[in-house]
């Protein structure tokens, strides 16, 4: 089944992009791997004339945007993201009301209409960084609650409104959870995610996206580590670091979404074609804007 993949790639010049959170075989055989940032770069920079885009809805509809003359293809359509839907679109209308000198900054992990509504596209990685370059001074930071409380404190000269939205594989990762892990791990330094909640950041040695965790992980000289984010990034942390350690807290925290990428997906989308993102050219338009504008600030 792989050598079909590699065989069928290079005869319709395609590109395998994946998240750090697909199944292990995925990211094995995928030609880039990483976390919704350095994806999205990719997926801008790719010469190839199709992309399969492992991962979730909004990063296959991401790429499209930015590759709107490019087949892009998912290994399973109905990998999706709830949070990307937790804010209604009346609520960002309200705040563009309500709040003069209003910045609408937009979570990547977000539908192509939330963003569209928004001046501005982050990622876990540059949220901070771009947050503080607007010029605006009243953010309103969606869809993330813990995301933008996270900004929120490393950004205190800015008015952040937060909405109410959250990733639940995050949010269910619990303190009681994360205190256990230490008790089998006393030695283990926490590595989190900023979209887990409050109380399990409290206790994190380090905060960080999924890709500045691993970064993270390889530089320091501790040997053991309890990470606080979704367990398919062990793959990674495991190949890169054999020497180290990694736990999870119980139950491991694992997205059912993202391990609907498989192999067999990924040969059927190559085969058939099928499982495109079809956007209109007008949505596209405007759904550019705030991913082009997120480029260009961290650049």
């Amino acid at each position: 089944m792989k050598a079909e993949i590699l065989n069928l790639k290079k005869e319709k010049n395609a590109v395998i992009l994946a998240h750090y959170y697909t199944p292990s075989d995925v990211q094995e055989l995928a030609d880039y791997v990483g976390d919704s940032f350095y994806l999205a770069k990719v997926a801008q920079q790719t010469k190839a004339d199709i992309i399969v885009f492992c991962g979730v809805r909004f990063m296959g509809e991401s790429a499209k945007i930015l590759n709107p003359d490019k087949k892009v293809l998912m290994p399973d359509i109905s990998a999706d993201c709830p949070m990307a839907h937790m804010v209604s679109d009346g609520l960002i209308e309200e705040m563009r009301r309500t709040y003069d000198d209003l910045a609408v900054v937009c979570y990547i992990n977000s539908t192509t209409e939330l963003k569209r509504k928004s001046d501005v596209c982050v990622t876990s990685s540059n949220a901070v960084k771009i947050v503080k370059a607007l010029p605006n001074k009243n953010i309103f930071f969606i869809p993330d609650y813990n995301l933008g409380s996270f900004v929120k404190k490393q950004v205190p000269e800015k008015n952040i409104i937060l909405n109410s939205g959250f990733c639940p594989i995050h949010a269910k990762i619990k303190a009681e959870q994360l205190y256990k892990a230490l008790e089998k791990h006393p030695n283990a330094m926490v590595l989190a995610h900023p979209e887990c909640e409050q109380e399990v950041l409290v206790e994190a040695d380090f905060i960080g996206s999924t890709a500045d965790i691993i970064r993270y992980a390889e530089e320091s000289c501790s040997y053991e580590f309890i990470i606080c984010t979704e367990d398919g990034v062990d793959f990674k942390l495991t190949s890169d670091n054999p020497k180290k350690k990694f736990y999870y807290p119980e139950p491991r925290p694992c997205c059912a979404d993202m391990k609907l990428n498989t192999l067999e997906g990924v040969l059927s989308v190559l085969k058939k074609e099928n499982n495109e993102i079809l956007i209109s050219d007008d949505v596209i338009r405007t759904a550019l804007q705030p991913l082009k504008k997120m480029l260009e600030l961290v650049r």
